[in-house]
């Protein structure tokens, strides 16, 4: 018989659907819209330890959790131990429900100061990072990780027993590594393994590569995970999360959202982002959602070019509300 998939004592569905944190996305707006969608477990981006333990304002202000969003995690990168612990307190007052630690981000930026996916080069200074971690707060402590540095270098299986036993709760794996960066194939016959060991018994959620309702329900039954975190495919399409458990349930796909319901997300997106990040930058960084907002839609070019160029939240709602009345019937092309 299932049973509910548990992170510590925290409850969620018998096949929760996770949203990956993703810079620059996955903000108090976005995530908003996936919990409406049906999002199981929601991450902020990920925080540098390094921005948290000196006050910088970007990383502070990526701690701001609202109560209808629960159960979140905070996800935070480093690769000081002294850091990374201070870090820990910081995040624990925010009181999330979890604290994950990011050792998966493939960035150059971040790979050269051995933090995310860079600390794969040298898994003992993991293992070391995530014990003073997990010591250093009453948080659940989980992991987000990649297979390995390179194809010659794939240690997952070992990894994941190693962070078990150090107390992690529970663990994500991107099926890359981190050569691959996010292009190729994603290999989860790796999560599998994982996930087959004996030794293990806590949650192994995969990531890579999700992006239908019909890839979702055929990794879930080939490669025994306990769930799936998803990215890229929800930027700008909060809908998967529903059209996944729609599936699950029916086997059926459910038609795909009408364009007042993409146009009224968009409208949402944009008023609680200028809401939290304040005019300027709100408008600035919800250009990279409408594309896939309206992605599919017959004679979008005009509108999407309006809507990535105006600065004006006013205007901005008012090309929104004119795209309402006049397209209206349009189609979505599927196959888009």
């Amino acid at each position: 018989m299932s049973k509910n998939v548990k992170i510590a004592n925290i409850e969620l569905t018998e096949f929760p659907l996770l949203l990956a944190p993703m810079e620059d996305v996955s903000d108090p707006p976005f995530r908003a819209l996936c919990k409406e969608q049906g999002c199981d477990m929601l991450y902020t981006e990920f925080i540098s330890v390094e921005g948290l333990i000196r006050d910088a304002h970007k990383s502070l202000q990526k701690l701001d959790i609202y109560d209808e969003e629960r159960p979140i995690g905070v996800q935070i990168f480093g690769a000081e131990l002294d850091s990374m612990m201070k870090a820990a307190e910081i995040v624990e007052n925010a009181k999330p429900e979890l604290l994950d630690i990011n050792y998966g981000c493939p960035v150059q930026k971040v790979v050269c100061k051995l933090a995310g996916a860079g600390i794969l080069k040298d898994i003992p200074k993991m293992i070391k990072l995530t014990e003073a971690v997990v010591k250093s707060t009453n948080l659940p402590v989980t992991v987000k990780t990649r297979l390995g540095w390179d194809d010659n270098s794939i240690h997952i299986e070992e990894v994941a027993e190693r962070l078990q036993d150090i107390g992690i709760k529970a663990l994500s794996i991107h099926a890359r590594t981190r050569a691959q960066m996010y292009k190729g194939h994603s290999d989860w016959s790796w999560i599998s393994k994982v996930k087959n060991n004996p030794r293990i018994h806590i949650p192994i959620f995969g990531n890579g590569d999700i992006n239908s309702p019909q890839k979702a329900l055929e990794y879930k039954n080939k490669y025994d995970v306990d769930g799936m975190m998803i990215g890229r495919a929800s930027i700008g399409y909060p809908w998967i999360f529903r059209e996944i458990k729609h599936y699950f349930n029916t086997g059926e796909l459910l038609a795909p959202p009408s364009i007042q319901e993409r146009i009224s997300a968009a409208k949402t997106h944009l008023m609680n982002s200028i809401k939290w990040k304040g005019e300027k930058l709100g408008v600035l960084e919800m250009r990279r959602h409408y594309t896939n907002y309206f992605k599919g839609l017959a004679n979008i070019k005009d509108y999407r070019i309006l809507l990535v160029t105006e600065s004006n939240p006013i205007i901005l709602y008012e090309i929104l509300d004119r795209m309402n009345e006049e397209m209206c019937h349009e189609i979505f092309e599927l196959s888009a």
